[in-house]
């Protein structure tokens, strides 16, 4: 019986890595492809990105902020938030975002 077993197996074992052998050279250079397309393509368009949003927040850096207008449809708290003081989003920055009854600090470009 263990006889049959390790000639079962054997067989099994060589018919694998028959049928796997030209199929793993004919896909073995594929790191390399991946490799050029990150050094060439991946990392040139991440360094543009970021050069785009660089220049992006220079040239809006010196615009003042917009005049806080109260309209009723903005800014509308039907129920508090779960964090803080329940008025200010999770991400609020008081430099840019108002709150319902106008912004929360001076604009430092005013001074």
């Amino acid at each position: 019986m263990a006889l049959i077993r390790r000639a079962l197996s054997t067989s099994a074992l060589r018919q694998s890595a028959a049928v796997a052998g030209p199929s793993a050279g004919e896909h073995s250079g594929g790191w390399k492809l991946w490799r050029r397309l990150t050094f060439f393509v991946a990392i040139p368009s991440v360094a543009l990105c970021m050069l785009n949003a660089y220049l992006g927040h220079q040239k809006d850096h010196g615009k003042p902020r917009p005049e806080f207008i109260p309209y009723e449809h903005l800014r509308m708290r039907t129920k508090r938030f779960p964090w803080g003081d329940g008025n200010k989003s999770l991400f609020h920055n008081p430099h840019t975002n108002a709150l319902p009854t106008g912004y929360e600090t001076e604009d430092p470009h005013h001074h």
